[in-house]
């Protein structure tokens, strides 16, 4: 089975290392919609050649890895990497363009962030992710969250946010066509409270808040520089090589798709960009509703992750100290938690009881037990954890198609 890449930006690129390592598939063929640089030997470099990553054969053999990319072909626009057959699309940066039906691609990772809206049209001017199924392809994966831009429209019953391991279970291959992979932060998030709900219950989840501490990503500037017309957020042109810069997340809204009782729970998300290249992490918050008698204690949380961690790849509960390098290139854990600084802190609250409880109870307060948890979760938003699990759910999405 072929698989088709839309795009070669950072996900894109690393998408064709995880699938070049896993030889799931039988030919990738990536569109990138025109000439790059000189032609196909600047292509391959970009390929084979990573900032943070290092080197592709190193990626696949450590230091014994040399250059595994061969046979190019500027004409055909094709090439060997580490043996699996490669071609490269040339023409076309609109998906309904796109040659998918002529190369035979059934299945489509759209990962250039440009098409995130579900309910577009395929001939709309500007482009559209169901544009790929309108050029043939009969499943497109996008490596970004669903971003429905009018206002009052639903999901479409052919759409749905799928993270490996948390809700994969809910994809209908008889009834999806469009699946997003979520984003790094939410894929990470997801495996912060889904053992907490699993073994706590969202009714005890009083609220929850998260701060991710994000490595740079190419929507920012690496110097200052004049925004475009009707941005209204000006920090992301400050350069993120000098700044720590706020700026916002939408894994509150995307988690409750992977996860729907987080919709009863009051969630806050925030997001920091820092001057990394990868390596990110999240400090969650949580409150409990308690037990004074047998409240919930640090080495409950830890249990609670360590017992996850048993049956779940992509959980890793660690007992070591680490640092954001520790974490690139850290292969397939979607999150990994850092044990070491979770912390717990049990008090009582008194909550003012409204006019009919008080005459009801005969009380003016009520005491409610909380407990607050702080919980540390890294993960590497690029290749280690997002690029890994993207690659899972494609895996599995083509499984079902066979």
């Amino acid at each position: 089975m072929k698989l088709g890449i839309n795009g070669m930006g950072r996900i894109g690129k690393l998408s064709v290392w995880r699938h070049v390592s896993s030889k799931y598939f039988s030919e990738l063929v990536i569109n990138v919609g025109r000439e790059i640089g000189g032609g196909l030997e600047d292509l391959a470099a970009c390929i084979e050649r990573d900032s943070t990553y290092g080197h592709l054969g190193n990626y696949l053999y450590g230091y014994k890895g040399g250059r595994v990319i061969e046979n190019l072909n500027n004409d055909t626009g094709t090439m060997l990497v580490d043996g699996v057959p490669v071609k490269i699309l040339r023409q076309s940066r609109e998906p309904k363009d796109v040659a998918w039906r002529e190369n035979g691609v059934l299945l489509v990772v759209d990962s250039t962030g440009a098409f995130t809206d579900p309910t577009t049209d395929a001939g709309a001017a500007k482009g559209a992710l169901r544009g790929h199924l309108a050029a043939g392809a009969e499943k497109v994966l996008l490596s970004a969250p669903f971003k429905i831009k009018s206002k009052g429209l639903d999901m479409p019953v052919d759409a749905i946010t799928c993270v490996m391991g948390i809700n994969d279970e809910m994809y209908d291959p008889a009834k999806h066509a469009m699946i997003s992979a979520a984003s790094c932060t939410t894929t990470c998030l997801s495996y912060m409270i889904k053992p907490l709900m699993d073994r706590i219950g969202a009714d005890k989840i009083l609220s929850a808040s998260m701060v991710t501490v994000h490595a740079a990503t190419g929507s920012q500037q690496v110097l200052d520089r004049l925004p475009k017309t009707g941005v209204t957020d000006l920090r992301k042109n400050r350069s993120i090589m000098n700044n720590i810069i706020l700026t916002t997340t939408g894994a509150a809204k995307a988690l409750a798709l992977v996860i729907p009782e987080m919709k009863s729970i009051g969630f806050i998300a925030e997001s920091v960009r820092i001057p990394t290249s990868s390596g990110s992490l999240i400090i969650l918050v949580v409150n409990l509703q308690d037990d004074l008698e047998k409240p919930i204690k640090r080495a409950d949380i830890i249990d609670i992750y360590k017992n996850f961690s048993a049956t779940s790849p992509y959980l890793l509960c660690s007992e070591t100290q680490n640092v954001s390098t520790d974490i690139v290139g850290y292969p397939r854990a979607a999150t990994v938690i850092e044990s070491t600084e979770t912390h717990t802190r049990t008090a009582t609250v008194k909550v003012n009881l409204p006019a009919a409880a008080r005459t009801a109870m005969g009380r003016d307060t009520l005491d409610v037990p909380v407990t607050q948890t702080v919980i540390y979760g890294w993960y590497d938003n690029e290749l280690g954890s997002y690029t890994h699990m993207l690659g899972d759910l494609t895996e599995r999405v083509a499984e079902q198609m066979l």
